[in-house]
């Protein structure tokens, strides 16, 4: 049974507006991607149609906010008192973000799917077991916008045996519809990784397959004092130093088997440190920036071929690529290179390369409001059949009254 009859009627008919909002581990900003959203079939043979992007935006943090998550990220210790205030506060900065995007384009919000700002991930390597945390309380995000709105989508993933992440590939069945089995959708964001689509659902295969921008950004702003690369332009310039390139692959977390995944704790700021000191790269030299920038760029390619050839049952007839990192050409073609497959953006679909997380976080809102469960085994480690997500209703049928900006 549906949460919400009314939502789901709309889903029927002429379709229900819903927001996806988030920010990434990056936390560069606020993704969110508005979607037109349908469903075919009825009873157990209801199912979500590819949903149509109606418009996506990044949208900035407030300077004060945005310097209080860099820290948290950064390893910052943080108390309780901290934690509860952004905790709010972001819930406040995702619903006003949903909710300015549906003003813009002259629409109401049926819906909101508030994935929240991961602050922890259990990296695979917490003793008692996996736990993860994500800010951006759901019911303040449902006063601001004045639509419910579903979040905390990983806890009950990680409840029913999972690893909560990769959570996109619990959508990527419904975005990558129309994509000829098998194929592999890589989204680069913080982490990169991989879905291995197939002609069944229950066969998702799905895993993290080791750092990207949290590398590759933090070098860039360790090294260049920027928040990115620009086009990889500075790794373009550079020689990558193949001999560090295979002392990292080596790294643990590569050779483990799926389900798996990981973060900034194991590939974080701390991170990028043990990787200037062990390739020796002096800070003060252009030439050495560059060259650690190659060199990143090289591993982080070159981890995303190794996992194909290690863990994908079936070789995919494509490769489709999502996330922050399609600006960086310099990375694109190294996974060419690499993977020996071209690297097609997830734009012929649909599902442009930067708004494909915000379109998952609708997609996953839309089957929780629907009771759809999505978990797949292979795909996060989840016993199957698990509605994801937490529910806030908020006041659903008034404008929302907006507080004071933190």
């Amino acid at each position: 049974m549906a949460l919400l009859a009314e939502f789901e009627r709309k889903c029927a008919h002429a379709g229900a507006l819903v927001a996806g909002v988030l920010s990434g581990t990056s936390a560069d900003g606020i993704d969110v991607a508005l979607a037109r959203v349908r469903t075919r079939g009825h009873g157990a043979e209801l199912e979500l149609a590819p949903p149509e992007l109606v418009r996506f935006d990044t949208l900035d943090f407030e300077p004060a906010l945005h310097a209080r998550v860099r820290r948290v990220l950064d390893g910052a210790p943080t108390g309780l008192r901290e934690t509860a205030l952004l905790h709010r506060d972001l819930g406040r900065a995702f619903g006003r973000a949903a909710s300015d995007l549906a003003e813009r384009c002259g629409v109401a919000l049926d819906l909101v799917g508030s994935h929240g700002q991961t602050v922890w991930h259990h990296d695979g390597v917490e003793a008692s077991g996996p736990a993860t945390l994500q800010l951006g309380d759901g019911d303040f995000v449902a006063e601001e916008c004045g639509a419910p709105v579903v979040s905390d989508f990983r806890q009950g993933d990680l409840a029913a045996g999972g690893e909560g992440a990769p959570i996109s590939a619990l959508a990527d069945d419904v975005l990558f519809g129309a994509a000829e089995r098998p194929c592999a959708v890589l989204n680069l964001g913080g982490m990169a990784n991989l879905t291995l689509l197939f002609e069944r659902r229950a066969d998702t295969l799905a895993f993290d397959t080791g750092p990207a921008g949290s590398l590759l950004d933090g070098l860039s702003r360790r090294l260049l004092d920027r928040p990115y690369d620009d086009g990889g332009r500075a790794a373009a310039r550079g020689r990558p130093r193949e001999d560090l390139v295979d002392r990292l692959l080596l790294h643990p977390f590569l050779a483990k088997a799926p389900p798996k995944s990981t973060g900034r704790d194991t590939f974080g700021a701390a991170w990028v440190e043990v990787f200037l000191r062990d390739g020796g790269f002096d800070a003060g030299s252009s030439a050495d920036r560059d060259d650690a920038l190659a060199t990143a760029v090289e591993f982080v390619a070159a981890s995303v071929a190794l996992a194909l050839a290690r863990f994908a049952p079936r070789p995919p007839n494509a490769l489709y690529v999502a996330g922050g990192g399609v600006h960086n050409r310099t990375l694109l073609e190294a996974l060419a290179r690499r993977t020996g497959r071209a690297c097609r953006l997830s734009d012929e679909f649909g599902v442009p390369a930067d708004a494909r997380e915000g379109l998952v976080f609708a997609v996953l809102a839309a089957r929780a409001a629907l009771g759809l469960p999505v978990t797949v085994t292979r795909a996060t480690g989840a016993r199957p059949g698990r509605v994801l997500g937490k529910v806030s209703l908020g006041s659903c049928s008034a404008a929302p009254e907006r507080s004071d900006p933190t």
